[in-house]
């Protein structure tokens, strides 16, 4: 297909073969990476990909060409260039010299060989980190020439390179608009542009190209999907699709509104302007500096804001729009006949939103500052910029430390590696004292993990729950050792909740046997309440379990409070073992208790009852059913404990918001001894 645009070598200026002076690709500080961590440079190397290829990878484009096509155009071959050459001549303009060839060799065919050069030149190279890097910029084809219009902008943009002669300009659905002194390049791109959409987003399309009139270094690509040889336009590609709607708490519109004073509040540096290009809202940054001049000079935008960057841009409501994909850099004028203006030349950097609902454009932006000097100079304070406006803290960094910015980099990279290897050791060290935690106090497992020796102790008023399933024996007959054992896993599954919820010590567990402590690690008035509230949902968990032949599991409990000596014994799996003739007694008052019941000991009642405002459901038993190991000396007996009711809550309630209001109410605040 013959090329229209392609200009004849003798009418161009011709790079000599051999460039006396470096290209002027962009050059990032060297920082060291991870092999496979996405930088900024691997961004700006897809790009340029695009945009000035390398001698290398122009010459494995080359060869892939030659290698599928010598039979269409014999004389490809002599596209080809010596490896030896490229090394000896790092500046040799190889793509000057591919244009040349072209041209003598068969100029109708030149722009189609080119297009499938800059296939082969993506096919051959678009892998691996370049590959992930022209990824990030999208997940659609209009997402990905938008972000290719920004990014290209922004990186321009940090290299101060206004001498760059390419650049891109996302213009629509389905259109791009390319700039470049080369014509080479522009039919390189199309090519570059159809693999990168077959590779990336698995769309074939028909790209056509065509000048921009009146500038014949700027070129247009326009998109439409290609399918059983027809055209479609891009608009399908880029239509969105929808997702769930995300709905608010509220259901009232008028819950949701925000004014445009609060908006202006927090968007201090924004401006909405209308059709016309005059401004209809001004951010209370602007509205500072503009608004005593707006009554006598007007509201148009212009007279008050020079629009620096996208380069090139007309200032017009359409243009504009077209360019809402690309950064945008405003700087501010002085208002007709005011010779004092402090804020003239600050330049304010953002994004400019067309909101179709109203046709109009939004800007928002924060000043474009490095410094306290630069804010100053401007009349401005730090107050001016919001909060949430990172600006806040590149001002605050200052001259030294953006001169020790690489430094600060390195040593940031140093800590993080260090902090890195310090969380691995704490990770692994809270696996151990987790594991220590599991069998011992918090208190026990915290010194048995830094080695400190851990001497026998006596602790008075520790309320002991006992309990045991009654006929665990007669279920073990008649079922398999894997069913009890299951029986008991989401038995005590439930139990050991209980004991986190409570901040009860859970002592061990023998067969049917669960035995809990309350007062060892943390006394309090109230440990015998936390054990009786801790019974109470205990038989009202096995009332929600069933052994294995259908039948309801029936529990008996037995509480006691008193004196016991606890300790660690063992040096191969240590345990922390309660001794003591409460601990007998406690097994003995569960022992005597019934199914489904709680046997409670006069000692725990005196507890229960000691403050006022927990009701418990105590009935007497007769004193014969004392363990006769008991020390009765007043007289006592034991109780049965069927329910509680705090003071707080109707009684129709069940047990559990009972429980949960009482124990909110020792809580705040806890009471210790």
């Amino acid at each position: 297909m013959a090329c229209p645009y392609f200009r004849r070598a003798d009418s161009l200026s011709r790079q000599p073969s051999v460039v006396t002076e470096p290209s002027g690709n962009w050059t990032l500080e060297d920082e060291e990476q991870s092999g496979d961590a996405l930088t900024l440079t691997h961004l700006q190397m897809a790009i340029q990909l695009l945009t000035a290829p390398s001698n290398e990878d122009l010459n494995t484009a080359v060869t892939a060409l030659i290698l599928k096509y010598r039979k269409n155009w014999p004389n490809i071959s002599k596209l080809r260039i010596d490896l030896e050459t490229l090394k000896t001549y790092p500046n040799y303009d190889y793509l000057a010299d591919i244009q040349e060839i072209l041209l003598e060799m068969d100029e109708s065919s030149a722009s189609e060989i080119l297009v499938l050069l800059g296939e082969e030149l993506i096919t051959s190279c678009c892998t691996g980190i370049i590959e992930r890097a022209f990824r990030c910029l999208g997940t659609e084809l209009q997402e990905f020439l938008g972000s290719l219009d920004g990014v290209y902008d922004v990186l321009k943009f940090q290299e101060d390179d206004d001498s760059s002669d390419t650049g891109f300009v996302c213009a629509g659905d389905g259109e791009l608009i390319f700039t470049s002194e080369r014509p080479v390049i522009a039919w390189l791109l199309l090519g570059s542009l159809k693999a990168l959409t077959r590779i990336l987003f698995n769309v074939q399309v028909n790209i056509k190209i065509e000048p921009v009139e009146g500038d014949n270094r700027r070129y247009r690509y326009l998109f439409s999907l290609a399918k059983d040889g027809h055209a479609r336009e891009m608009r399908v590609v880029s239509k969105s699709v929808e997702g769930p709607v995300q709905r608010s708490n509220s259901t009232n519109a008028s819950d949701l509104t925000m004014n445009s004073s609060t908006f202006c509040k927090a968007f201090p540096w924004h401006f909405i302007m209308n059709e016309d290009l005059e401004l209809v809202q001004l951010g209370r940054g602007f509205s500072k500096l503009y608004k005593p001049y707006m009554a006598e000079f007007g509201c148009h935008a212009t007279t008050y804001f020079d629009f620096k960057r996208p380069k090139g841009l007309t200032l017009k409501f359409r243009d504009i729009v077209r360019r809402t994909c690309t950064p945008f850099l405003i700087a501010l004028k002085s208002p007709p006949d005011v010779q004092e203006f402090t804020a003239k030349g600050l330049e304010i950097k953002g994004q400019m939103v067309h909101c179709p609902e109203s046709n109009s454009l939004l800007f928002m932006g924060s000043p474009f500052l490095d410094g306290l000097d630069g804010l100053t100079c401007n009349g401005l304070f730090i107050s001016d910029i919001p909060l949430h406006d990172a600006t806040r803290e590149v001002i605050l960094v200052g001259e030294q430390a953006r001169a020790q910015d690489g430094l600060r980099r390195r040593m940031d990279k140093l800590k993080s590696s260090i902090e890195e290897a310090n969380a691995a050791v704490t990770k692994e060290r809270k696996k151990n004292v987790s594991l220590l935690h599991l069998i011992f106090p918090a208190e026990i497992a915290e010194r048995l993990w830094l080695g400190a020796s851990i001497d026998a102790k006596t602790y008075p008023d520790v309320t002991i729950l006992f309990s045991d399933i009654v006929g665990f024996t007669s279920i073990c007959s008649r079922a398999t050792p894997f069913m009890v054992i299951n029986m008991l896993e989401s038995l005590y599954k439930d139990f050991d909740e209980f004991c986190d919820m409570f901040d009860v010590y859970k002592v061990e567990t023998i067969g049917d046997a669960y035995c809990v402590a309350s007062g060892l690690h943390r006394a309090s008035i109230y440990d015998a309440h936390k054990v009786a509230w801790m019974a109470l949902k205990m038989i009202d968990a096995c009332s929600k379990h069933i052994t294995h032949d259908g039948e309801q599991i029936k529990m008996r409990i037995g509480l006691h409070t008193g004196t016991v000596l606890a300790g660690v014994v063992g040096r191969k799996m240590p345990r922390y073992c309660l001794f003591g003739h409460n601990v007998t007694i406690a097994n003995k008052f569960e022992s005597s208790s019934e199914a489904c019941r709680i046997n409670v000991s006069p000692t725990t009642r005196e507890w229960l009852i000691k403050y006022p405002g927990y009701e418990f459901d105590l009935k007497a038993r007769d004193p014969s059913f004392l363990p006769k190991e008991f020390h009765n000396a007043d007289n006592g007996t034991c109780y049965f404990m069927d329910h509680y009711r705090h003071f707080s809550m109707d009684e129709s309630l069940p047990l559990d918001d009972h429980i949960t209001a009482a124990m909110k109410s020792i809580q705040t605040p806890a009471t210790e001894t």
